[in-house]
């Protein structure tokens, strides 16, 4: 796997680099197995959603199987076509879709690129699959979309750009749900996954984060990320990053002469007394002593050596 910033491809969508989602085009479509459809390639997204019928999909060259609650996203830039392969016909809901920078107007193609790509395990694959039911939210956003952009209200546009917001964060939940069952049965993936987390610890310790932001990074739910990190490292996510904080924090004492409570901020406890309660049920000892007696040592081994 490459090293890929998970939360960096969803959040480049919601926040971080200014792109937002925006609709091409929708469309609801029947088609009986008479009709044929030339390979045809664009620059944006595309999302498939099957409602009645079954039809087998060509995305570069890769057949895919689709059938009632199917859902396909094609990423741009990759030739595709379907077969229609049920009487009387297959019915279906095509949402295209870009990302546009709020600031300049400009398109991109990637936003959702590493997101896509890691989810999918598939690291060059042109597409994603997911499995809903009929009543599954997503569905219903897809219906609301179709019906709005239909519509000549005013506000139309703008509850059209609120809903297919909305739209993603139900889309990043499944692919969240399917991306934790794909792994529970893949240790080695799992495996990288925990030395992933490991790694965002001990570069981000100092920092303000939680459970929530190490399970994120890894899009992993907290619960589920909880219970592989401890069967892997024998020991919580948690109590690791306060293990680290504290081993910084007594290199700090040994080898400077700042303050306690200066050293308690710069390894990311939010006062000098929760510090304290954490250093000395670690320790043994409170941070003052424990830094009395290695300096105590040093003078001890300095006079030794004389």
């Amino acid at each position: 796997m490459k090293d890929v910033v998970l939360p960096r491809a969803w959040e480049s969508v919601l926040s971080s680099s200014g792109f937002m989602p925006v609709i091409v085009k929708t469309i609801e479509r029947y088609h009986d197995p008479k009709w044929t459809m030339e390979p045809n390639i664009h620059d944006f997204f595309e999302m498939v959603y099957m409602k009645r019928g079954k039809m087998i999909f060509e995305i570069s060259g890769h057949p895919v199987d689709m059938g009632p609650n199917d859902i396909i996203i094609i990423k741009p830039n990759q030739y595709h076509k379907f077969i229609v392969k049920s009487e009387p016909g297959c019915e279906f809901i095509v949402l295209s879709f870009k990302f546009e920078n709020k600031i300049n107007g400009e398109y991109s193609e990637v936003s959702l690129e590493d997101f896509l790509n890691f989810v999918s395990n598939k690291e060059t694959g042109p597409f994603i699959t997911l499995k809903v039911c009929q009543k599954n939210e997503i569905i219903t956003l897809l219906d609301r979309i179709l019906k709005e952009r239909e519509s000549n209200e005013v506000d139309s546009e703008f509850l059209n750009y609120l809903l297919i917001l909305e739209l993603f964060v139900y889309i990043s939940r499944a692919l969240k749900m399917e991306w934790e069952n794909s792994i529970k049965d893949h240790s080695p993936k799992l495996k990288e996954l925990i030395q992933i987390a490991v790694n965002f610890i001990n570069n981000n310790y100092e920092r303000d984060i939680s459970l929530k932001d190490i399970a994120k990074f890894v899009f992993l739910s907290p619960s589920y990320f909880t219970r592989a990190f401890k069967e892997e490292m024998n020991i919580s996510p948690i109590s690791y990053l306060l293990k680290v904080r504290i081993e910084r924090a007594k290199e700090l004492l040994a080898e400077t002469d700042h303050k306690v409570s200066d050293i308690a901020l710069s390894v990311g406890f939010s006062n000098q007394q929760r510090f304290n309660e954490i250093f000395k049920k670690h320790v043994k000892t409170t941070p003052l002593q424990y830094r009395r007696q290695v300096t105590e040592k040093k003078r001890q081994g300095f006079n030794s050596s004389l």
